[in-house]
């Protein structure tokens, strides 16, 4: 597709590496695209705290009053630079009824201090995974709410260590302190979300209209979870990832009347790989002399293997955290993803012919192409059927070809522009014979990946804009009568773009830096049981754009303006928000509850 790959790259690899001698490099590209923000106000009026916020879907039983409330943790992350996660005692609270939990964690800060990665753990597993917003002199508060409810089987035990990691640096330059408080509320809500979009092998009890039971997570709670985590020592639970060659592996072996297996992906970027979608590939920085470390291309593939075979890949949803591109965008509106980290769930249903044979296997985890450093870990969700004491299972076919990736590269000095292509599809089939019944689960993914960076103007000037796409199905057949009981189909999109240009400023190491940046994640679920058809959709959009004058990583002033828009339809019915901020604060925000057009695909 690239017929001149090869002769670029060697063209681009003869330039001199004395190439500073004969250019400026721009000090954005010397620098991490990583900044503090200024330590005065840009807002209007008396010094007051503000609330950062992540714009999304109130949860719908926000507004009832809970069961119970049980505050687990209150801790000030002070200088907990390379110590071990903080951890207490989680122990589900007595006589208190509940189908629903929710977790809460509220913050604080003030002073001067960049964005921190946390994560929640109860015995192993993580539950949450979230940044802080950057503070500010005047003090920020956050609130981040997430329905844990797929944590079920953990959450009605008693004396189990939950761990919260939050890695700070407090000295005389970096003051800001993060005050986390962590509270469970539970919910006895009954036949919560109740819709008849069901699994139809799950020996659960069964949805009245179509005879089968919810296969959603926090619908139908799995019945038992591994972590797929580390020790919890000075490193967290969460394994650190150096390069495209780590992996990490964990054996497991799973009970005999098992009947579905989920694995749940936690994975974030961070370092000189915090902005992989805007590395350039090795051979330009090696070219110009450019003493940065982002480099080896600006594609990454997440990989879940077992017994060393692969057998699912992630491509992972670009995250922003609030220190990232221009802090001045994220305030007090954070990017899609900083508050509550997604997580990827990938159905292993159909290899259990594999995994229930009494053996030993061991699940592997990894991330192709990566550089310095990642962030992972999983849970392996495992429903057990208690009408019998083993389950029988067996492959049918078994397709997950490499990646497909095509890399084009043309570059002169400090100018060029870099396109990289990416596909994988995938097929499991497999049977399950448990009391439910005899079922064939057949699951199909098609992933695509396409990024174009180009620089221009001596380097001073660069644009990224990327797309990924997943398309999945899932088809769920009796195999006694033939009959297709369950066909379920996602869509997602997370489209990105962000252009920069960088001037020179008056004063040593500072530049002027403007950005526009756009940034999505699209989804549309269709789901068939029997006769029964059921349609959800997400748009969720923000447009961002504004300038700052920077010297080394802080920034000395600036503006911007964030607008979002949120809208989603699903059994819940519509819901929309439009926000827009400028100058730190929130000018405009509209929230609606009825429905918009049909999303466009």
């Amino acid at each position: 597709m690239f017929p001149s790959l090869l002769l670029l790259l060697f063209l681009a690899v003869s330039i001199p590496t004395t190439v500073d001698a004969v250019i400026d490099v721009p000090l954005s590209l010397r620098r991490q695209p990583h900044f503090l923000k200024p330590a005065f106000s840009r807002r209007d009026g008396p010094p007051e705290k503000e609330e950062y916020i992540e714009v999304t879907r109130p949860l719908p039983y926000d507004s009832l009053k809970p069961s119970c409330t049980l505050h687990v943790l209150s801790h000030t992350f002070a200088n907990t630079i390379n110590l071990p996660p903080t951890t207490t005692n989680y122990s589900a609270p007595r006589n208190c009824k509940w189908s629903r939990a929710l977790l809460q964690l509220s913050g604080s800060s003030n002073g001067s201090q960049y964005d921190r990665i946390a994560a929640v753990w109860l015995s192993g597993a993580e539950i949450l995974r979230t940044s802080t917003p950057e503070p500010t002199p005047e003090g920020i508060f956050w609130n981040v709410e997430k329905d844990v409810t797929r944590y079920a089987s953990l959450l009605r035990h008693r004396n189990l260590t939950l761990a919260v990691m939050l890695e700070n640096v407090v000295n005389d330059v970096y003051t800001g302190l993060y005050r986390i408080k962590l509270t469970f509320l539970y919910y006895d809500i009954e036949d919560f979300g109740a819709d008849g979009l069901t699994l139809s092998l799950l020996p659960a009890v069964p949805d009245p209209e179509t005879g089968v039971g919810s296969f959603d997570l926090d619908e139908n709670p799995a019945d038992l979870i591994f972590p797929i985590s580390a020790t919890g020592d000075e490193g967290g639970f969460w394994f650190t990832i150096e390069n495209g060659l780590d992996a990490i592996y964990q054996g497991i072996k799973i009970p005999l009347n098992t009947y579905r297996a989920v694995i749940e992906l936690y994975v974030s970027s961070h370092g000189n790989d915090e902005f992989w979608y805007s590395n350039p590939p090795d051979a330009y920085i090696i070219a110009n002399n450019l003493t940065t470390n982002r480099g080896n291309g600006a594609f990454r593939e997440i990989l879940v293997k077992i017994d060393d075979n692969i057998v699912a890949s992630v491509f992972p949803f670009p995250v922003i955290f609030t220190g990232g591109i221009n802090p001045l965008f994220w305030e007090p509106i954070v990017s899609i993803g900083a508050f509550n980290l997604p997580s990827y769930e990938i159905d292993l249903t159909p290899l259990l012919g594999i995994l229930l044979d009494g053996e030993e296997h061991f699940l592997g985890l990894s991330v192709a192409d990566a550089i310095p450093f990642w962030l992972l870990d999983a849970n392996l969700h495992l429903w057990l059927d208690h009408g019998a004491d083993e389950v029988q299972a067996g492959a049918i076919r078994y397709r997950h070809p490499n990646t497909c990736v095509q890399r084009y590269s043309q570059f002169l000095l400090l100018d060029g522009g870099f396109d990289i292509e990416a596909k994988r599809e995938s097929e499991f089939s497999g049977w399950v014979n448990s009391s439910a019944g005899n079922f064939t689960i057949d699951i199909s993914t098609k992933l695509s990946f396409h990024n174009t960076l180009n620089f221009s103007s001596n380097g001073t000037e660069k644009s990224v804009k990327q797309e990924i796409s997943v398309k999945s199905e899932m088809r769920i057949v009796d195999n006694l009568t033939g009959a297709k009981l369950v066909k379920v189909e996602n869509k997602y999109k997370y489209p990105l773009k962000v252009k920069t240009s960088n001037f020179p400023g008056s004063r040593n190491d500072s530049y002027l830096l403007t950005t526009k940046l756009e940034h999505s994640l699209k989804q549309e679920e269709k789901r068939e049981i029997g006769r029964t058809k059921k349609e959800n959709s997400l748009e969720n959009k923000q447009k961002v754009n504004g300038w700052m004058f920077v010297q080394d990583h802080d920034v000395l002033s600036g503006m911007a303006t964030t607008s979002q828009k949120y809208e989603t339809e699903d059994k819940f019915g519509c819901y929309s928000r439009n926000v827009v901020a400028s100058h730190g604060a929130i000018q405009n925000d509209t929230e609606r509850f009825v429905c918009a057009s049909a999303q466009t695909w």
